[in-house]
């Protein structure tokens, strides 16, 4: 079975290359991709390359994730988030191939404390929200067989994270303050990576699981909380943290205003992918402990 991954080298798409080799030979690109076009400016060179590739599963890890960027340059985010995804989206339906496309909390307002389960109305509240709500629409409507992973609060110990800043920050400074009222699940990015190998796997034996579904650790955290915990973590761990635990102050979201708005709730409800696919999503701190202690060394 060949499989195209886009966005290889990404935090998802990077763990992505391992966790699907198993199932088939992977053909990874990127934008900078010599042999085939993989630049999600050029709907038409990537509707050649799918036809040249003429993979069984196309999984898209691909894009425009800069989330205050994308309120300055609303093309490029439509551009990379939605109408390359759509034509991903028809060109696999053409094939009669399997799209995996990942999608994100920041389609929902944010409103409320309760977890928002996948056929909760949306209302995304900047244009990466949007474009990447367009995104998942484009893919449903092309009737390709699909699996539409929304996600929260991606990391990975390859390249910069929330966590990294915390830990230079607190080695730096006496007293942090710490965003306090955005409450999610930190979600790692090999995490997401296996359980779309394991969720591939079982689609491709049971054809009707296709649809959308919620990927997220157990547990919630505000940013407060996940920054406490890894500089609890660290200072355990005989770093020079200088920051002490009681110096790590919450404050709200307003206290950092920025270009896009972001979601107060973004807890995801995952309960519908477990029961489908039989699989156990472990607490947020495992993984980040696991992160940080790459990270350390």
């Amino acid at each position: 079975m060949k499989i195209l991954l886009l966005g290889k080298n990404g935090q998802v798409g990077w763990e992505l290359q391992r966790s699907l080799a198993p199932l088939g030979e992977v053909v990874a690109l990127d934008a900078d991709s010599r042999d085939y076009c993989a630049d999600f400016s050029n709907p038409g060179a990537i509707a050649a390359t799918v036809r040249r590739v003429g993979p069984a599963v196309i999984v898209n890890a691909a894009a425009h994730t800069a989330v205050d960027k994308a309120e300055s340059e609303p093309v490029l985010a439509q551009a990379i988030n939605a109408e390359a995804p759509a034509v991903l989206a028809r060109e696999a339906a053409m094939l009669g191939a399997w799209m995996v496309h990942y999608s994100t909390d920041y389609v929902f307002d944010g409103s409320g404390s309760r977890p928002w389960k996948e056929d909760d109305e949306t209302g995304p509240l900047n244009v990466y929200g949007r474009t990447k709500l367009a995104g998942e629409q484009a893919v449903r409507a092309s009737g390709c067989l699909h699996l539409i992973l929304r996600t929260s609060w991606v990391y990975a110990a390859r390249g910069g994270n929330f966590a990294r800043t915390m830990l230079r920050l607190g080695a730096q400074r006496e007293r942090l303050e710490v965003v306090a009222d955005q409450i999610g699940a930190p979600t790692g990015a090999e995490l997401l990576a296996d359980v779309t190998a394991l969720a591939l796997r079982r689609v491709l034996e049971t054809p009707a699981l296709v649809g959308t579904y919620h990927v997220a650790s157990a547990g919630m955290a505000s940013w407060h909380d996940y920054a406490r915990h890894v500089l609890g973590f660290a200072r355990a761990a005989g770093q020079p943290i200088k920051v002490e635990d009681g110096a790590i102050v919450p404050v709200p979201s307003s206290a950092f205003p920025s270009p896009a708005p972001r979601p107060l709730n973004s807890r995801l409800d995952t309960r519908k992918l477990q029961q489908q696919f039989g699989l156990h999503l472990p607490d947020w701190r495992i993984g980040v402990d696991r992160m940080l202690h790459e990270v350390l060394g």
